[in-house]
């Protein structure tokens, strides 16, 4: 799938609401710079200045679209970057380009780092010969998750689950209330029937459990390198459960975790430490917008 295919996913109205949101929490009241740069129509020039996948062009135009002003994009979504590159131009009354110039720069650039970061993850997978799934966590921000679980797909990662509602995860406190594994994993089949999906994070004890109970997936998390394989190798054999592998995992050292018995490799690092690409939002009066200087590394 083509990451400009991506967008389809996403509903109009949820997009609308989110911009909106973000609008509402920056700039609540009076907008006073307003007075100052005034409703003549002027146009911005939108810069890349650090390499990197370009992600996050539904939500930079569901903003815009709101205040309104129109965005004519140079680069599909998904492309990569090499700074210093004009992505965009966008038109509109000046106070209504500034209005959250930084709110969207931001978002931009933290969901095409999350694009970037997923998409280095998957690198390393595919190089180390691995071909199965490597996704992101439950990690997320809280009021960011769409834009993040977004970005992975860009990257091509999983987004993993999106919300409590798409996968019960039942981790070591679940398993400590509700009075040990099998007893989550049963109580959990009970409630969820065959319309979700099992996952239980496991220690080595724990995981023979959660599959001889019939969990769906069982993510092996914060495993040492010498015992991950050995138990999802132990897991398979006896068991249909898809393992999961997890906990300290980065794109370097990512192959070492890759194997025949491991279906998905997940990192929470993709939405919680991914460097966020470096945009700018220039107005320009004519002609040529002035290119600025790159980011330096």
């Amino acid at each position: 799938m083509e990451p400009e295919d991506l967008t389809l996913l996403l509903p109009p109205a949820t997009l609308a609401a989110l911009a909106d949101g973000w609008i509402q929490e920056d700039c609540p009241a009076f907008n006073y710079t307003a007075l100052v740069t005034g409703p003549a129509t002027s146009q911005a020039a939108l810069w890349a200045k650090s390499p990197g996948l370009l992600a996050g062009r539904p939500f930079f135009d569901a903003f815009f679209f709101l205040l309104p002003c129109q965005v004519s994009w140079f680069f599909p979504e998904g492309l990569k970057l090499v700074p210093v590159a004009k992505v965009a131009e966008v038109q509109g009354s000046a106070h209504c380009l500034l209005l959250e110039e930084q709110v969207v720069l931001n978002m931009l650039a933290w969901c095409s780092g999350v694009a970037s970061c997923a998409a280095a993850a998957v690198e390393a997978a595919r190089g180390a010969g691995w071909a199965e799934h490597v996704a992101g966590t439950g990690k997320t921000t809280p009021g960011f998750q769409l834009v993040e679980k977004y970005g992975l797909l860009v990257g091509g990662a999983a987004s993993h689950h999106y919300n409590l509602g798409r996968l019960v995860m039942a981790k070591d406190n679940d398993g400590t209330a509700a009075g040990g594994v099998k007893k989550v994993v049963q109580w959990a089949q009970h409630v969820a029937n065959f319309a979700l999906k099992v996952e239980v994070c496991s220690s080595l004890q724990e995981a023979m459990e959660a599959a001889e109970a019939g969990a769906d997936l069982v993510s092996l998390d914060n495993f040492r390198l010498e015992e991950l394989h050995p138990t999802a190798e132990a897991l398979k054999a006896w068991f249909p459960s898809v393992v999961e592998a997890s906990g300290g995992i980065m794109p370097g050292n990512l192959p070492q975790f890759c194997g025949p018995h491991i279906y998905v490799i997940s990192l929470g690092m993709l939405t919680q430490a991914a460097p966020a690409l470096d945009f700018s939002l220039k107005l320009f009066a004519g002609g040529d917008p002035p290119m600025p200087h790159a980011r330096q590394s």
